[in-house]
């Protein structure tokens, strides 16, 4: 596949994500007001229940081999947001992996920094994507953060503007994020229930 067709594929995927996020935003939030919303939430839980740091694994490491493809195959050369990018992404494809085989409880506590703050500089590099008046000029003029390698997509009849690489890593980080909490939640839960004392039964 050539560079537009492989873009197609990173932008589903990032749509797939965005699209994940969001419905575990309305699940949580709406869970607390909707019994039906809560009875959903309580069924994707249960349906992803010790797959959370899996998922997280595998949205590490293909945005990790999508970040490689771009920067080796695609001769996009990275600016210095890409990079930081890097930095907070490329550790998660490694770490991940491990404490899902471990059934690391901790996962969270430093998984999850490294995806919040890989999510905060995203979404700052997509924002001067989408308004380059806003770049403070930190990146270099031969490869300045505010320009786009990728931007319209094609998928299918669909052409959809506004998926660069940044938006993509930024929907990636977020996953990651929504599944950490997810697993967090699921065993702080599982310890609380067992802690509970046994009703005497008379």
């Amino acid at each position: 596949m050539d560079v537009a067709q492989m873009s197609a594929v990173f932008a589903v995927l990032a749509i797939v994500a965005g699209l994940g996020v969001l419905v575990a935003v309305v699940l949580s939030v709406g869970g607390r007001f909707v019994p039906a919303i809560e009875r959903a939430r309580d069924s994707v839980s249960d349906s992803l229940a010790g797959w959370e740091l899996w998922l997280a694994a595998a949205v590490a490491i293909t945005a990790t081999l999508g970040s490689l493809y771009y920067s080796e195959i695609a001769n996009f050369e990275p600016c210095r947001l890409c990079w930081f990018q890097r930095i907070a992404m490329y550790p998660l494809a490694l770490i991940l992996p491990v404490a899902a085989f471990r059934k690391d409880r901790a996962a969270w506590l430093y998984a999850g920094p490294l995806a919040a703050i890989g999510a905060v500089i995203a979404a700052y590099h997509y924002t001067i994507q989408r308004w380059p008046s806003l770049d403070s000029g930190g990146c270099s003029i031969d490869v300045p953060c505010s320009s786009a390698y990728v931007w319209r997509q094609e998928i299918g009849p669909f052409v959809i503007e506004g998926i660069s690489i940044p938006y993509m890593a930024l929907s990636g980080f977020l996953l990651i994020l929504v599944l950490l909490a997810a697993d967090a939640m699921r065993r702080r839960t599982a310890i609380s229930t067992d802690d509970q004392p046994m009703e005497n039964s008379t």
